[in-house]
């Protein structure tokens, strides 16, 4: 796998995310202000500062959120590279699978951060 393939998937990867991201807080906020809580609509901000009380911050730890998902990311990879060292077909990335491969890892990690969160947030 050449470095240029790596970036190309890098970027792509986070290009989604950032589109998500940027879409799910257009939608949150406009809902918000279709439903009059006008002087709410600042929560989405991300200079304001809102006291919350007991609610759960799922982006409490970002550096383990984006470890988790790097880290299987990369095992991702390295399933990608032992399965094309036994299946030599299988470096010809003619298919899909190569991709859905490295994004069910990388969801892996996404779905490893939120039990961890969510146990946390239980105690």
């Amino acid at each position: 796998m050449h470095i240029g393939e790596l970036l190309m998937a890098a970027v792509i990867f986070y290009s989604i995310i950032k589109f998500v991201q940027i879409m799910s807080s257009h939608f949150l906020k406009r809902k918000i202000i279709k439903t009059g809580h006008l002087d709410r609509a600042e929560i989405l901000d991300q200079n304001t500062e809102v006291e919350v009380k007991k609610q759960v911050q799922y982006d409490q730890y970002p550096a383990l959120k984006w470890g988790l998902v790097a880290f299987f990311g990369g095992l991702g990879f390295v399933v990608l590279e032992i399965l094309g060292a036994y299946y030599p077909e299988f470096k010809s990335y003619r298919s899909a699978m190569p991709f859905g491969i490295f994004f069910v890892f990388t969801s892996i990690g996404f779905l490893l951060y939120y039990v961890i969160m969510s146990n946390k947030a239980k105690e």
